[in-house]
């Protein structure tokens, strides 16, 4: 099989190594030729998400096009599907895919298929200012009959403090600043939490967190593992 997977990342880079790392512990390999083939294009150029999409149509054009430039580029390097470890940046994949010939995973959607078939219906969303105000997992969670909450404005302060001023800076991430943010969740009621930012991937990934939290990475990295047809390890298989 030439299954090939295309991973558009480098927002931030250390969610994109933290995403391949997810890829390899998800595949059920016993030798490096039964890995996923990959093509990492780790693009650290790529202007603020969250800020061009509050901000000017120029912007978020600007963004737009980069995004859609590394797509194509991916797909004539011979991939065969994308996985962009980016949650924000869905805002334009619908627009990217209508312009790239091979599938672009959508990380939300997914996740909204495993929540709805766990059972949730009041999942606490841990994103982005520009994811939120975007509306991006609102909407699609609704779609699958989910009622998303999302944290209080000092809650959500603390959730943009743990992405830019610890995970994207390179910092040590403070976890009291979590545990306020899961307490927010728990007042309002809410049988989940949903990591809907990468950064908050990496948190995760250094940080023990209870089952109540769904990583959409993790969640996207194991659609990646089956879309390249691949076996899941056992212990991840949902």
């Amino acid at each position: 099989m030439n299954e090939r997977l295309g991973i558009l990342g480098g927002m931030g880079p250390q969610a994109t190594n933290t995403f391949y790392q997810f890829v390899i512990d998800r595949t059920d390999a016993r030798s490096d030729q039964e890995h996923v083939n990959a093509l990492i294009l780790s693009d650290c150029q790529m202007p603020d998400r969250t800020g061009a999409i509050l901000g000017s149509e120029e912007a978020r054009e600007a963004v737009y096009q980069r995004l859609l430039a590394d797509a194509q580029l991916l797909e004539r390097e011979g991939c065969t599907v994308i996985a962009v470890p980016c949650n924000t940046s869905h805002f334009f994949l619908d627009r990217v895919q209508e312009q790239v010939g091979i599938p672009i995973l959508h990380m939300i959607r997914e996740t909204a298929r495993l929540l709805a078939s766990q059972g949730r219906r009041r999942p606490g969303i841990l994103a982005t200012d520009g994811t939120i105000q975007t509306e991006l997992y609102q909407t699609e969670f609704s779609a699958a009959g989910i009622q998303a909450v999302i944290p209080t404005p000092e809650a959500q302060k603390l959730v943009m403090s743990l992405i830019y001023d610890d995970v994207k800076a390179g910092r040590d991430c403070d976890p009291e600043k979590f545990a306020a943010i899961h307490r927010d969740l728990e007042a309002q009621g809410c049988d989940c939490g949903v990591l809907a930012c990468t950064e908050l991937s990496v948190f995760a990934d250094k940080h023990h967190l209870p089952p109540f939290y769904v990583d959409a990475m993790a969640v996207l990295a194991e659609r990646a593992v089956q879309a390249c047809h691949k076996p899941l390890r056992q212990i991840f298989i949902k």
